[in-house]
């Protein structure tokens, strides 16, 4: 999550959809925003803390956090916004980032298939870097009543062209988006990885992210 007094946004940031990229565009704004020491005086401290003085919104922190923690009348002027991704794309992006960064989170399954099955396995423990990239993406977006509140929701599907329009109502002339942790060993197309089973069973899994936001196992044309 990156929040910025200084232009009034919040870029909510959900896993393996785009928002290292955007993070990393909009975080030299923050050099340029008075209250960028004290965020990271505050942010230092939570981390000297173990986290456990509550001073910081987490990097993958929900909404909902942001507005249970701000006044009311602040959080309603905040432009916020989140970028979301296909599901079945998204798992498959998940699989290449942790055998490329994280292989011991693997569980001992080398294959797509297997490892897909293991992680949405409901007997398995909890692991936060496996299970970051199956918390449904709408939970990020919507408060406590289930309201999305949210007021802009990017695609992956078209990242640049969606951060330009961000970047225009913020007030800013649209950075760079540099392109971060870029697979270079998976197959293009999503859909090669799945059989109807696993497709299905993704399918099931992310029913409510894949009726609230559109998506489908085939991309539109």
């Amino acid at each position: 999550m990156l929040l910025s007094p200084k232009y009034s946004f919040l870029f909510v940031h959900i896993a393996k959809t785009g928002g290292t990229s955007v993070r990393a565009a909009l975080e030299r704004l923050r050099w340029r925003d008075p209250w960028y020491y004290p965020m990271f005086l505050c942010s230092r401290l939570s981390h000297l803390s173990g986290h456990r003085i509550a001073s910081k919104l987490p990097r993958h922190a929900k909404v909902v956090a942001a507005k249970e923690l701000l006044p009311k009348e602040y959080f309603d002027t905040l432009f916020k916004f989140a970028f979301v991704r296909n599901p079945w794309d998204l798992q498959v992006s998940s699989f290449h980032h942790i055998r490329r960064e994280r292989p011991h989170y693997l569980g001992g399954h080398q294959n797509f298939e297997d490892f897909l099955r293991w992680k949405l396995d409901p007997e398995r423990p909890y692991q936060y870097h496996v299970d970051t990239s199956i918390t449904p993406q709408t939970d990020y977006l919507i408060d406590l009543s289930g309201k999305i509140v949210v007021d802009y929701i990017g695609r992956y599907e078209r990242l640049h062209a969606d951060f330009v329009e961000i970047c225009t109502k913020i007030g800013i002339p649209p950075p760079g988006l540099p392109h971060a942790r870029q697979a270079k060993d998976r197959q293009k197309d999503y859909r090669s990885y799945y059989r109807d089973a696993t497709a299905e069973l993704v399918a099931d899994y992310f029913a409510r992210d894949i009726e609230m936001l559109g998506y489908g196992f085939d991309p539109p044309d």
